[in-house]
């Protein structure tokens, strides 16, 4: 039952963040790959691979790695009061731990075995974010595809540049596309190459519970996980959130800059461009006349979001000595804001551009206004040679 307004809502009420503030990411992909569920599917993912590889190395028990992993069902844990226990701790970990130690039986003195609470959560999100990075490359794969389509269809179709607002020279919507898709390519690539390290040091980040094989546990802890093998612990040098920070500004950026620009030709003056139109959508609650171009809205607000959420994430690298107090801490909500927020635009943007309506129409007749000022043809020549060489790239990235 909800809150009735007069103080907190009953333990039994719906999930305090339904999106209902956050629509860019509500009911995509994105957003379902980072909820509080999958973080703690992640971390027990975490915990379990952590003894499959310490029973690889003989650390312990084959039998004891199985009980943990059966026991590592996220269906057989309360989020809600795990996230209730951890103000005592000041982490989700301790109560995970504890509580996968009670349903492992009596492998349960196994579970967690020379790690730390920061093994498994960074751990814990670095499998968070490479499965939504795996749902946001492919929805931008999906945008790529549209705006290669997009960039070839309208390789000659004239129409007027824009700086600053105003009637420049002539182009063609074939090239501002083509500056579209490399925008997003350029994107894609780093955002895809950034190294998702598992994080295994012990509670000083020596790695001393394991001796000579600590670093063979390391590497067979990034087989199990399927994430990358790190040289060092990385408790305080937060190098892998801050360099996946980047990316995924950069890429909410590119997706920004699209909607920008898609939003300004849909204006009611120039209606060189349209949104798709669907069911409800862009729609009005006073003004029925209206057709609102709200995937881009959403999208820009992803955009305009994500850098602000990448700054906490930046300053959390200044953290003391072995292990954070605050810094850590700090890095757990607006990563996970990146992720869904850049996700969602994504998912938006394949939409966005898979439908997108163009009028050559409207763009020449646009252009046929600057063209009596230059007294010149719209000389697409130039534009159209742009396009060619962005198609070449985006050929040239496909597998």
């Amino acid at each position: 039952m909800a809150s009735d307004g007069r103080g907190p809502a009953r333990p039994d009420a719906p999930p305090l963040d339904t999106g209902l503030l956050s629509p860019v990411r509500a009911g995509t992909e994105a957003e379902a790959a980072t909820g509080d569920a999958a973080y703690l599917a992640a971390m027990l993912d975490a915990e379990a691979a952590l003894a499959r590889a310490q029973a690889r190395l003989g650390i312990i028990p084959r039998d004891a790695a199985d009980a943990i992993a059966a026991a590592a069902d996220a269906g057989r844990f309360d989020p809600a009061d795990l996230a209730r226990r951890a103000r005592g701790s000041g982490n989700p970990v301790v109560p995970l731990v504890a509580d996968l130690r009670a349903l492992a039986g009596p492998a349960g003195r196994h579970v967690h075995h020379g790690a730390t609470s920061q093994d498994i959560a960074d751990t814990g999100a670095m499998l968070v974010a490479a499965r939504t990075r795996r749902v946001v490359l492919a929805h931008l794969d999906r945008a790529l595809d549209a705006l290669a389509g997009l960039a070839a269809r309208y390789r000659d179709t004239p129409m007027a540049a824009r700086t600053l607002g105003r009637q420049a020279l002539p182009t063609t919507f074939g090239a501002k596309a083509a500056n579209w898709l490399l925008g997003c390519l350029d994107a894609r690539g780093r955002l895809a190459a950034v190294p998702l390290p598992v994080q295994l040091g012990g509670p000083a980040g020596t790695l001393d519970a394991f001796g000579d094989r600590a670093f063979d546990l390391v590497a067979a802890f990034a087989e199990e996980t399927g994430l990358a093998a790190p040289v060092l612990p990385w408790h305080t040098r937060r190098t892998p959130v801050a360099e996946l920070a980047a990316a995924l500004a950069l890429t909410a950026g590119a997706l920004g800059k699209i909607a920008t620009d898609v939003w300004l030709l849909a204006q009611s003056e120039v209606g060189e461009a349209a949104e798709p139109a669907g069911a409800g959508r862009g729609g009005s609650s006073s003004m029925p006349h209206k057709r609102n171009p709200a995937l881009s809205a959403l999208i820009r607000s992803a955009a305009l979001q994500v850098p602000a959420q990448v700054q906490v994430l930046l300053a959390a690298q200044a953290a003391p000595h072995e292990r954070p107090a605050g810094e850590w801490h700090a890095e757990w909500q607006p990563l996970r804001e990146c992720l869904r927020l850049t996700g969602g635009a994504a998912e938006t943007a394949a939409e966005l551009l898979g439908g997108l309506e163009v009028s050559p129409e409207r763009m020449g007749a646009d252009l046929g206004d600057l063209l009596d000022v230059l007294g010149g043809d719209p000389g697409a020549g130039a534009a159209a040679a742009l396009v060619d060489r962005a198609l070449d790239a985006y050929r040239g990235s496909r597998p």
